[in-house]
């Protein structure tokens, strides 16, 4: 099966209507509070400007507005950033990514805070999965967060590079582990940015609220708060 066919292959879910909410919830799933999954429609992989016309476009809007993004918009967000592009990644027992990984860990998980609460992006098969109620886009840590629809936590996962397919060298000393992450993080941040270009959105890379998060968040002592990234429309 080549790219472009698994990529049409990938399970499209229909968008329930009603107005408390703009997406479909993935069945059979546990909900968290009052949260409930959200089953992402199936990612776009036509459409919007050329690479070379978004690396024109490039570049940080901070004024972002707080009209959310549709359902499709979002989920082509979450599938550039970091989705599935390969059913099988450069190793055995992994898919492939739109970012690329030391030894294809995929070692950030993106925590997506959204106006009712924060959410797990998983890229297989492709949902959200619901963390805490609330709204905690504040604790992106800028003032044009607290009201963006969309706030993106880059989170590294470290007890991953000991499942990776492969271990590269050093794949287990924490400074080169610092030096992986942080690329990681840069590579799937420069996805947000070349998409938010492509599609007329604004993006913005900051630094966050590293003292709360995690506890809010509920993470791990493996996992670690390191940036954040606020997409939205141009205010």
């Amino acid at each position: 099966m080549n790219r472009r066919t698994f990529l049409k292959t990938l399970p499209a879910v229909t968008v329930l209507a009603g107005a408390s909410s703009s997406f479909a919830q993935a069945p059979g799933a546990a909900s968290t509070g009052d949260l409930q999954p959200i089953a992402l429609v199936k990612p776009q992989t036509d459409g919007g400007k050329s690479v070379l016309a978004a690396l024109w476009e490039r570049r940080t809007i901070r004024n972002i507005g707080s009209e959310k993004l549709p359902p499709q918009m979002l989920s082509n967000l979450l599938w550039a950033a970091f989705g599935v592009n390969r059913e099988k990644g450069p190793s055995a027992g992994g898919t492939g990514r739109t970012a690329a990984s030391a030894s294809n860990s995929q070692e950030i998980d993106l925590y997506v805070a959204l106006p009712e609460g924060v959410y797990l992006y998983e890229a297989v098969p492709h949902r959200l999965t619901p963390v805490v109620p609330g709204d905690f886009r504040a604790r992106s840590g800028r003032r044009a967060a607290a009201t963006a629809p969309v706030n993106i936590f880059y989170v590294v996962d470290i007890a991953k590079y000991g499942k990776a397919p492969f271990q590269e060298p050093g794949l287990k000393d924490t400074d080169i582990q610092k030096s992986y992450y942080y690329v990681a993080t840069g590579l799937i941040a420069a996805n947000v940015y070349l998409f938010a270009a492509s599609q007329g959105l604004a993006a913005h890379f900051h630094n966050c609220d590293k003292q709360n998060t995690p506890r809010e968040f509920k993470l791990r002592p493996e996992q670690r708060v390191l940036f954040a990234q606020t997409v939205g429309y141009p205010a």
